[in-house]
């Protein structure tokens, strides 16, 4: 398992409502979903960091 580390996110009440929603949606906790969406969106942009180099 890779080591995780805390570092501070600031975000609009507005934005962290909504993740807050859709994370109680998924049945997953806010910083699940955060994590789930930047996973997402590296795999998107080919840059998940499991991804062998190229």
């Amino acid at each position: 398992m890779s080591k995780k580390k805390a570092f501070a996110l600031r975000l609009n009440e507005e934005m962290l409502k909504a993740i807050e929603k859709w994370a109680s949606d998924e049945f997953r906790s806010v910083n699940g979903q955060i994590e789930w969406i930047l996973m997402k969106g590296l795999k998107e942009a080919k840059r998940d960091p499991k991804r062998k180099a190229e």
